[in-house]
C-alpha cells in the first residue's frame, strides 16, 4: 500500500470535519480516515493552531475560521454569483419584494446576494452588509440548524442587543423560538431587527441536506404583513432548490 502523505491526511481531516453534520471527535476521525490516534491528535492540534479547525465546548472538532472564510470566498466566486442573481431576479419578478441570500460569517450574517424590488419604500441592506444572528430571519434560521451545545455556545457569546420592542434577548425564550424554526424550516423576523420590517427565510442545503445559507424575503409592514410573506414560502423553497442545484455542480 502506498504511503499517504501528511498533506493528504491534513486535507482529509479538513474535508471530514467540514462535511460532518455535527462536531466530530478525534476518535471518530481516526476510525473514519484510518489514521493512528497519536497522528490524528498531532495533525488536529496543528490545524487548530493554524485556524483551519476548532474545538467546540464538548470537545468535538468543527470547521475553523480559515475554512469558514474560504467557504464564503468560494460562495462569492463571480460565476456562481451571477447565476444566483438570475435565480433571485426571477423570484423577485414573481413575488415583487426584495430577496437575497445570507450566510454565517464570524458571529454575524453577511448578505452575499440581493435583488431589490422595483416598488417604492425599500429596506437598505446591500451585498456585503452584516446583520446580527439572533433577530434576523437568516440568522435565526442558521442558529436553528445547529446542535444544542453549539447553539448555546454561540448565544452566550452574542451581545443580544435589543434593536426593537420585538427583539428577543432572553436566551431561554430565544431557544424556544429557534426550536420552532427548526421544526418548520422557516426563519422569522417579526420586526425584531428593524421596526416596520418583516422577513422570512428558508435554507439552502448541500448534497447531504446540511445548511449552507439562508434565502430571505423582506418587506416593509406598510405594504406587507408577516402572514402575507409566509404565503410565498413555497415559491421561496422552489428558488432554494434551484440555488442548491448550483451548489451540487460546485460539489461534483
Amino acid at each position: 500500500m502506498p504511503k499517504v502523505s501528511s498533506i493528504t491526511r491534513v486535507l482529509e481531516i479538513i474535508e471530514a470535519v467540514s462535511y460532518a453534520p455535527k462536531p466530530i471527535s478525534p476518535l471518530e476521525l481516526s476510525k473514519e480516515l484510518d489514521i493512528p490516534k497519536p497522528t490524528i491528535h498531532r495533525l488536529i492540534q496543528n490545524l487548530v493552531d493554524e485556524g483551519f479547525v476548532a474545538v467546540d465546548i464538548g470537545g468535538g472538532i468543527i470547521p475553523g475560521k480559515r475554512v469558514r472564510n474560504l467557504s464564503v470566498e468560494l460562495w462569492q466566486q463571480r460565476q456562481f454569483f451571477n447565476e444566483r442573481q438570475v435565480i433571485l431576479q426571477r423570484l423577485v419578478d414573481d413575488i415583487k419584494e426584495t430577496c437575497g441570500i445570507g450566510v454565517p460569517y464570524h458571529m454575524n450574517m453577511i448578505y452575499t446576494n440581493r435583488v431589490k424590488t422595483s416598488l417604492p419604500i425599500q429596506i437598505y441592506l446591500p451585498v456585503g452588509a452584516k446583520s446580527p444572528m439572533w433577530c434576523t430571519a437568516t440568522g435565526k434560521l442558521y442558529l436553528s440548524q445547529l446542535s444544542t451545545p453549539s447553539r448555546n455556545k454561540i448565544l452566550k457569546s452574542l451581545s443580544l442587543d435589543k434593536f426593537t420592542k420585538n427583539t428577543i434577548v432572553d436566551i431561554d425564550e430565544l431557544n424556544v423560538e429557534l426550536d420552532k424554526i427548526a421544526e418548520t424550516g422557516i426563519g422569522i423576523d417579526n420586526e425584531e431587527f428593524i421596526s416596520e420590517m418583516v422577513a422570512i427565510s428558508v435554507p439552502i442545503l448541500d448534497k447531504k441536506s446540511r445548511y449552507l445559507a439562508s434565502l430571505y424575503l423582506h418587506a416593509p409592514t406598510i405594504r406587507v404583513s408577516l402572514d402575507e410573506l409566509l404565503t410565498h414560502v413555497p415559491r421561496l423553497r422552489t428558488a432554494a432548490e434551484d440555488l442548491q442545484a448550483l451548489v451540487y455542480e460546485l460539489q461534483s
